[in-house]
């Protein structure tokens, strides 16, 4: 692991910092000009798990904040097809490089009361996953620290933050396109089925882990075909139900994408969400 102290080079481009010793277990970390100590928005990517996507995918999004003096620390994790990937290596690894803030903040001006997960798809996932971990078992595979960092909030962007209604959502799109074989991500994930391995759904679905008790915000666009809004409005009931305060945010004509493309017409209003949380 290693953590350099050029902060000059932070301002000006991002600084990658290793939180493990896998070739994926690293992050970017962007740092804003002034002193300090700024909040952070810990940024994770999706691509359903899947080792061909990668955290670059967030890199518009994390400049975009990073310019509107926002720390970003855009992480990277062990996927589906990555040695060590999916359960629970995936999950392990995307707690460690949060909690990895802790020891980047003895060098770098960040906020650590002033962190948000903030994720896209299967990163909603991971997001608000880190969200509830704290209400995992003592004796969870999935515990990475008896001090997990606390965070202020977390936003899902179009995120799949049911993990059995996903798989489900998917089987059934299965039952009904003929002669055409359609994978599970989410079985890749986890290993199996909701009944073939209920002990790890427990474990990984935040809807299992409620409440969070932190504020949450849900946007998703209601033309997105590869995550359906179903997914948040449905998750938004069960959250309420447990007591946790959420907000969810339809935004109309939008697809999976646009949600974190800087330039899109919707960014505007993502940011005034992610901002309103910050300044809570």
């Amino acid at each position: 692991m290693n953590v350099k102290t050029n902060l000059e080079n932070v301002k000006t481009k991002k600084l990658r910092l290793t939180y493990g010793d896998d070739h994926w277990q690293y992050g970017d970390l962007r740092i804003p000009p002034g002193a300090g100590p700024h909040p952070v928005v810990v940024v994770i990517h999706g691509g359903f798990w899947k080792s061909i996507f990668e955290s670059d995918l967030m890199d518009d999004v994390c400049d975009d904040l990073a310019n509107r003096g926002v720390a970003t620390w855009n992480i990277e994790y062990r996927r589906v097809g990555n040695i060590g990937g999916a359960f629970p290596g995936t999950l392990l690894d995307v707690g460690n490089a949060t909690d990895y803030l802790k020891i980047i903040a003895e060098e770098y001006p960040l906020d650590l009361t002033n962190v948000i997960a903030l994720g896209h798809s299967a990163g909603g996932h991971l997001a608000f996953w880190l969200a509830g971990r704290n209400n995992l078992k003592e004796d969870s595979i999935l515990n990475t620290s008896s001090i997990p960092l606390s965070l202020k909030g977390v936003v899902s962007l179009g995120g799949i933050i049911d993990l059995e209604l996903m798989h489900d959502l998917i089987n059934y799109k299965q039952r009904i396109v003929k002669n055409i074989k359609i994978e599970n991500p989410v079985t890749d994930l986890i290993g199996g089925s909701p009944i073939e391995m209920p002990e790890r759904y427990a474990e990984a679905s935040p809807t299992q882990l409620l409440p969070l008790n932190i504020p949450q915000i849900l946007v998703h666009g209601d033309l997105d075909v590869n995550v359906p809004v179903k997914l948040s409005a449905l998750y938004k009931e069960l959250a309420e139900k447990a007591g946790d305060q959420i907000k969810m945010v339809t935004l109309p004509n939008v697809e999976h994408f646009e949600i974190i493309d800087p330039k899109s017409r919707s960014w505007e209003r993502i940011v005034t969400e992610l901002t309103n949380v910050i300044k809570a």
